[in-house]
């Protein structure tokens, strides 16, 4: 782990990239938001508020394991998105 602002960085990068990909994916079929691609567009910032609040925390005894579960943690939630989107 390089540092925590990469690690955020990252966090924003992948979800964000998700979010995005979810309004492709509305603009290329419906054109408008669909009930399924909000939950999507919902559960995507939901992990993002999940793991900065735990990037964030303060009172953490091993660090490096500490961030490395985070960094599992986005690799997970991720993947799941991903699935999520290409089931619509």
């Amino acid at each position: 782990m390089a540092s925590v602002r990469n690690l955020k960085k990252d966090i924003n990068y992948v979800l964000g990239d998700i979010i995005e990909a979810v309004y492709l994916y509305e603009m290329t079929t419906t054109g408008k938001p669909t009930p399924a691609s909000d939950a999507l567009i919902d559960e995507a910032i939901t992990s993002f508020d999940g793991l900065i609040t735990k990037v964030n925390q303060k009172n953490v005894e091993n660090k490096k394991a500490h961030f490395k579960q985070i960094n599992k943690d986005l690799e997970a939630a991720a993947n799941q998105l991903v699935d999520k989107i290409n089931a619509l």
